[in-house]
C-alpha cells in the first residue's frame, strides 16, 4: 500500500496509542464523569450533554459525540471511552507530523513525532476521558492550517484557511472559546512582529469566518433556543468568571505550567535550551506559541496539568530540530522513554486509583427492570456507567444548604444542571428530609453509599449486599406509599 509505505510513522502512532487504551478502569472524577455522559447521550438525548438525566454545560459536546459513536460500535466500556481522545490525539500527532515534513522535512517531522509520542504528557493525555486532548489537538491544527495558507497563494491559501477557521469552530465544540482565541493569539502577534499586513488582512475571511460559524454555531444557538440562558452560563459564566475567579479548584502558583510541561515531556526536554536557541521564523513561531500558551494559563489561579497540552506540538517542534541530526541518541532515548509511557499506564492497571467499578460490577450482576437507583451523599460517576444502567439516580443530598452553590465540586455540577430542567432536577434531587419516601417504589430499591453517610440511612432497614473499596451497595425492597414521590 503506496499510503501506508510513506505515513507508516502515522500507523506507527495509531497502534501505540490504541495498545494499552482499555487496560485500566476509569479514574475520577473526570473519567467516571465524561464517560457516564456519553453514555446517557448514546441512551437519550444524542445532541444535549446530560448528567444523571439533567443538561449539563460545564463543557460543549465533541468528546461526547466521538465516545457515542465509538459505544455504538465497541460497546460500552473504558476502550469506547478512550478511543474519542486517542483519535484526537492521532489527529495532533499526524497534523504535526505532515506539517513539519512539508515546512522542515523528513528527518525533523521524525525526530518531533518521537518527541511527541512518548512524552508522557502526550501519551497519558490520548488515554484519559475529558476534553483537554480534544481542544489542543483542533487549536495545533489551526494554527498549522492557517500557517500553511499564509505561505501559499491563489486558491491554496484560500482551502488553508476555510480549514483552519473551522477547525477553530471545532475547537469551540471541544472546549469553548480558547478553541479560537489561542490560535488568533499565537498567529496575530507573530504576523505583526513581522509587519506581515497582507497576511493579516489574509487571516481575516470572510469565508473562513462563515466557515467558523457553520461548524460552532449551530449546537451553540440550538441550546440557547432549547434551554434559554444557556449563552450566558456557557459563555460568561464558565469561561469569563472561571478565568477571572478565584473560588475554583485546584489553584496553583504562577510558575506551575513553566515547570510542568518540562517535566512531562522528559527525557527530551534535557535538549530544552539548545531547542530554545533555534533562529528563523518558524522556530519563533513554535516558541511563541509555546509561551503563549503556558502564559494565557498561568494567569487563572485555577490550574489543571492538562491545560499545558496546546504548548506540547510546538515545543516537540522545537525540540525535534535539535534532536534531527542526532539519531543515534535519539533511538536510546525513545525505547526508554516509551517503555517508560507503557509502565505507566501498566502500573495504573496493576493498582488502579480508587473508582466504583467493584460496585457497578456487582449492581450489574443484580439490576432487573423496574428496579431504582438512588446514590446517598456523593456522586459515583463512573457506577452506572460500568454497571451499564441507563437510568438516573435519584441523588440524596442536603440540597438546601445555601453554601453548596457555591463549592466547586458535584453538588454544584448537578444544581447547574437542574437550573435548565427544574422539574427533573426536583425528581430525582432529593433532601434528606424526602429518606422515608425512598422504598416508595414497586421493584428493588439499590442504594449506593460511602460508610460516612450510613448512619443516616438507618431508618430504612436496607440489607448491605457488596462491600467495594470505596463503597456500599445496600438493598431495599421496594413497597406501596399512600402518595410516592415521582421516580
Amino acid at each position: 500500500m503506496p499510503w501506508l509505505a510513506r505515513h507508516r510513522e502515522l500507523a506507527l502512532l495509531a497502534v501505540w496509542l490504541l495498545a494499552l487504551l482499555g487496560l485500566r478502569p476509569l479514574m475520577l472524577p473526570d473519567e467516571g464523569r465524561y464517560a457516564t455522559v456519553a453514555f446517557e447521550m448514546l441512551d437519550g438525548s444524542p445532541l444535549v450533554p446530560l448528567l444523571n438525566g439533567l443538561p449539563f454545560f460545564h463543557k460543549p459536546p465533541l468528546l461526547y459525540w466521538l465516545d457515542q459513536a465509538a459505544m455504538a460500535v465497541f460497546g460500552v466500556n473504558a476502550f469506547a471511552a478512550r478511543l474519542g481522545p486517542a483519535c484526537m490525539a492521532w489527529c495532533l500527532g499526524a497534523g504535526l507530523f505532515l506539517h513539519l515534513r512539508h515546512w522542515h522535512g523528513q528527518a525533523v517531522a521524525r525526530a518531533s513525532l518521537a518527541v511527541l509520542a512518548t512524552s508522557p504528557l502526550y501519551f497519558v493525555g490520548a488515554q484519559y476521558v475529558n476534553h483537554d486532548m480534544g481542544v489542543a489537538a483542533c487549536i495545533v491544527l489551526s494554527v498549522l492550517a492557517f500557517a500553511r495558507a499564509l505561505a501559499e497563494q491563489g486558491a491554496a491559501r484560500r482551502r488553508w484557511l476555510l480549514a483552519g477557521w473551522a477547525l477553530c469552530g471545532l475547537g469551540v465544540l471541544a472546549k469553548g472559546l480558547i478553541g479560537i482565541v489561542l490560535p488568533l493569539a499565537v498567529l496575530v502577534p507573530w504576523l505583526l512582529a513581522q509587519r506581515r499586513w497582507t497576511d493579516l488582512l489574509a487571516l481575516a475571511s470572510w469565508r473562513g469566518v462563515l466557515a467558523f460559524v457553520a461548524v460552532a454555531g449551530p449546537w451553540l444557538l440550538l441550546m440557547q433556543w432549547r434551554y434559554p440562558g444557556f449563552l450566558d452560563y456557557f459563555i460568561v459564566e464558565q469561561h469569563f468568571r472561571r478565568y477571572a475567579g478565584a473560588h475554583f479548584n485546584n489553584q496553583e502558583p504562577l510558575w506551575f505550567f513553566w515547570v510542568v510541561l518540562p517535566l512531562l515531556m522528559l527525557p527530551w526536554t534535557l535538549w530544552l535550551w539548545p531547542a530554545l536557541r533555534q533562529s528563523g521564523w518558524q522556530a519563533a513561531l513554535y516558541l511563541w506559541w509555546t509561551a503563549l500558551v503556558l502564559l494565557f494559563f498561568s494567569l487563572p489561579q485555577s490550574k489543571l496539568v492538562g491545560y499545558a497540552m496546546p504548548a506540547m506540538a510546538p515545543l516537540a517542534a522545537l525540540l525535534g530540530l535539535v534532536l534531527a541530526q542526532r539519531t543515534r541518541l535519539r533511538q536510546r532515548l525513545l525505547f526508554g522513554a516509551a517503555l517508560a509511557c507503557a509502565a505507566l499506564v501498566a502500573g495504573l492497571a496493576w493498582k488502579p486509583p480508587p473508582s466504583h467499578a467493584d460496585l457497578g460490577l456487582a449492581l450489574r450482576e443484580r439490576w432487573q427492570a423496574g428496579d431504582r437507583l438512588v446514590f446517598a451523599d456523593a456522586s459515583f460517576y463512573d457506577l452506572r456507567f460500568v454497571a451499564r444502567i441507563a437510568q438516573p439516580a435519584i441523588v440524596l443530598s442536603d440540597w438546601g444548604d445555601p453554601q453548596q452553590p457555591r463549592a466547586d465540586n458535584w453538588q454544584k455540577e448537578l444544581l447547574d444542571a437542574a437550573r435548565f430542567d427544574h422539574a427533573r432536577g426536583q425528581a430525582l434531587l432529593w433532601d434528606w428530609q424526602q429518606l422515608a419516601a425512598v422504598p416508595c417504589h414497586g421493584g428493588t430499591v439499590w442504594l449506593v453509599t460511602s460508610e460516612q453517610a450510613l448512619p443516616r440511612l438507618a431508618t430504612l432497614g436496607a440489607q448491605t449486599v457488596f462491600a467495594g473499596r470505596q463503597g456500599l451497595l445496600l438493598r431495599v425492597a421496594g413497597r406501596a406509599c399512600a402518595a410516592p414521590l415521582p421516580p
